[in-house]
Parts: structure tokens; sequence; C-alpha cells
């Protein structure tokens, strides 16, 4: 199994929506894919029609006690570990337990014969949660949106992931991958010209299609399931194959 984290402290860079979506188009792909929502506000677990979810089936006992991970939810396809508001209070259980920043990638490590990939939905902070995230992975996955606030962040993030490769030497950035791309604006290409600039290895940029997105949101499925090929659909596609070449994955063709 390998795991991938995706990660960003900026909130709004597409985070979620990234690992949701590549995560299902993998799973139909023939993969056997884990999905773990470790964002307190469980924006994945909501859009994937996941609701009043209890503590207990999150990665709060992971994180706060060590134990083994929870029996998963299946959904399109998927197999999911869920997030709701309370797993917040994991932060202070994992600061109290010797190692407890590692007890995540522990629980994954008893599980990997049953799965291909795993991907983890960071939260949106530099927080023990998504230290947690982060020290789970083998490689993280960076969504960087085309605008100042994604260059205004790129400080803080080499900071974040210079500390979390100090921790675990063979963490990698698999992938940067340019989000909320309206190549009509000015401001947008000079954005992407400057990620091109310092980061790699950098995809092709996600084009900002709002609309699609925030419907399958509220229709609680992928867009592979509510919108398949769409524009977003086969923007989803391409960045999967982006994402299965960084990776190392082997699908079937």
């Amino acid at each position: 199994m390998i795991t991938a984290t995706v990660f960003n402290h900026a909130g709004g860079a597409g985070k979620t929506s990234l690992c949701l979506n590549v995560g299902h188009e993998l799973a139909r792909q023939g993969l056997r894919v884990l999905l773990i929502d470790c964002d307190p506000q469980g924006n994945m677990s909501s859009w994937l029609g996941v609701t009043e979810v209890d503590l207990s089936t999150t990665i709060y006992p992971v994180a706060a006690e060590g134990a083994a991970l929870p029996t998963p939810i299946s959904v399109h396809g998927l197999h999911l570990i869920p997030a709701q508001v309370d797993l917040a209070q994991a932060e202070i259980g994992i600061t109290s337990m010797p190692g407890g920043q590692l007890f995540l990638r522990q629980a994954l490590q008893a599980v990997s014969n049953q799965y291909d990939v795993c991907l983890i939905d960071s939260p949106p902070s530099l927080g023990q949660l998504a230290i947690l995230g982060a020290l789970a992975a083998d490689h993280l996955i960076v969504p960087m949106p085309t605008r100042q606030k994604g260059l205004d962040a790129l400080p803080g993030l080499q900071r974040a992931t210079a500390l979390y490769r100090r921790l675990r030497p063979e963490l990698t950035v698999a992938l940067y991958v340019p989000t909320l791309y309206d190549a009509r604006r000015t401001h947008d290409r000079s954005v992407l010209d400057s990620l091109r600039a310092y980061l790699s290895p950098l995809s092709e940029p996600m084009p900002q299609r709002e609309a699609v997105w925030l419907d399958s949101t509220m229709s609680g499925e992928p867009v592979g399931v509510y919108a398949p090929g769409s524009p977003v659909h086969e923007d989803i596609q391409r960045l999967t194959a982006e994402v299965v070449r960084a990776l190392g994955l082997e699908v079937s063709a």
C-alpha cells in the first residue's frame, strides 16, 4: 500500500476535492482505495454523503489512544474513515502520548495488505492532526492555488515540509498541483509561472470550473458519479494519471 497525504496548511487550496475525486478515479481503475478524513470539518465525509458520524468511527481512537483503525465505511467503491468536529479533541491526545504523532502510520501498516493506496485529507493547519497525517504518508501531494495567497503561503509550507522530513527523512513531495487556475487572468498566469520556477514536480494546472464541483458536493457524489464525461471529470482523469505516475501506482489499462 502506498500512502499519500494531500497537504497544504492554507485553506481553500483544493485538498478535499483532489483527495476525494482522485481516490474515486483510482477505485474506478481497479485499485483498492482507502480514504482517511483527518479534517475535523469533515468536508470529504459530507461530500461523500456520510453524515452523523460517531467519533469512534473516526481516527480519534487511533490518534488519542494508539488503537487500531476503525472499520471503514464503504461508499462509491471506496473505503472511508470519516471525520466530525469532535475529532479536533485529538490534538491534545496526540501530544500527551509518547510517539503519538506516529500512531496513524503504525495503524496503517497493520492494514497495508488490504489496500493498494491510501489517501489522507489533511486539515488546513499546522497542528497535530496535520502532523499525524503527514508522518503517516510515504509521499505528500500539495495543491497550490494560483493566487497570491498561494505564493504567500509557500514559505510556511516549505518550513512545514522540511520539519516533516526531519522526522521522516524518506518522506517526499510526490507532486505539487496548481489549482483554481483561470488562464484568462493575467494574475493566474503569472502565479503559475512562479510556481513552475520554484516547485518540482509540478502537475498541469487544474482549471477553475466551480459549478460542477459545488453541485457534486451538494449531491453527495464524486464528480465521476455526478457528471461523468464532463470537462471537470476530464480534468480529474488527467490529474489522476499524473498522480499514478508520481506515486508509482499500477493501474489497469
